[in-house]
């Protein structure tokens, strides 16, 4: 059967119509996943950089942990400076202190460390005799300005800056104490990876109360609140995202897309958007709790090892220690 010339053109452009509107959704598709750039930048050679904190005037620390050394990166210029720490540093956690420096949890030396950003002048606080090897890990500020600090050994402690008084408590369950966070109403919560749990801590007494979330065995590894209180967690051992709420005393979850992905940093934006690093999938996560629905972000270099994630508004920004690199997620 021959098709005629009229409609021949017919054909022709409905199947026009279609290709563009499917080019048109596939555009659609691009531009949802296209609200964030993605940038790498390159730090020395061997750094290992473990942790990042985007500093006061817009540069961004992070712990050589390899280096023994704490980096700054300049994003405008793309230059990097350290600052060496001494000899067995071993930098783990960097937070930036209300005192607007950055304070170092450094699991070589064992000790607190601050850096003035001015004079790049070192000052150390060691923990106290019979506390060595206590794999310090993380460390946040509660609102009177204690930073409150965790070690994997099965300890979690506090260092008052204004005194000097550092006190060490044992764990619940020992080992295992890893990320923590501050929530809106001062108190702090930290996660431990190897007993599956979240506690809360008397910020007063220093004693612990544990929020087992639904899941066993979960291997509970960074924690951060979001601006109504709410607790989220990387499940790293069950590839889940958890939030606990205080205000209910209830907890939810949420498996990742990924079926082998390890959820390892956990951060929480200006929006309220939660974002993780997924270990073995190579990418960042972005879960919106309102939709509750997860975008992903393909890392541009292959094993980039990104163990936490840390940001400023419009930015969330990311320590690659299998690269060498840092890298940011920045709103369009």
């Amino acid at each position: 059967m021959q098709i005629e010339p009229r409609m021949k053109g017919t054909i022709a452009a409905a199947a026009a119509a279609i290709a563009t509107a499917l080019a048109w959704g596939a555009n659609l598709q691009a531009a949802s996943s296209a609200g964030y750039v993605l940038q790498e930048f390159p730090v020395p050679p061997r750094s290992h950089p473990h942790d990042v904190a985007p500093a006061p005037d817009g540069g961004v620390w992070y712990t050589a942990q390899v280096g023994a050394a704490l980096g700054y990166l300049d994003p405008a210029t793309g230059r990097t400076r350290e600052i060496k720490l001494g000899a067995g540093s071993a930098p783990h956690g960097v937070v930036v202190g209300p005192d607007g420096a950055p304070w170092i949890t450094d699991g070589g030396l064992n000790a607190i460390v601050r850096v003035d950003p001015k004079t790049n002048s070192v000052t150390r606080f060691s923990l106290p005799r019979g506390r060595e090897g206590a794999n310090l890990n993380t460390a946040t500020f509660d609102h009177r300005g204690v930073l409150w600090f965790t070690g994997q050994s099965g300890v979690y402690g506090r260092l008052d800056p204004s005194t000097g008084k550092l006190d060490v408590f044992d764990a619940p369950r020992g080992r295992g104490p890893y990320g923590i966070c501050t929530a809106p109403d001062g108190s702090v919560y930290f996660a431990s990876l190897a007993g599956s749990f979240v506690a809360r801590l008397d910020t007063t007494s220093g004693g612990a109360t544990l929020l087992d979330p639904p899941t066993a065995h979960q291997g509970a590894r960074r924690v951060w609140a979001d601006s109504k209180g709410r607790i989220w967690v990387s499940e790293w051992n069950v590839g889940q995202l958890g939030v606990y709420d205080p205000a209910s005393s209830r907890w939810h979850e949420w498996r990742l897309p990924s079926g082998d992905a390890q959820p390892y940093a956990v951060y929480v934006d200006d929006q309220n958007i939660i974002w993780l690093s997924d270990f073995a999938g190579n990418a960042l996560v972005r879960f919106d709790p309102a939709l509750e629905t997860f975008e992903r972000f393909p890392l541009p270099t292959p094993q980039a090892a990104v163990r936490q994630l840390l940001g400023r508004p419009g930015e969330v920004w990311g320590a690659e220690s299998g690269t060498d690199k840092l890298v940011v997620a920045r709103r369009r």
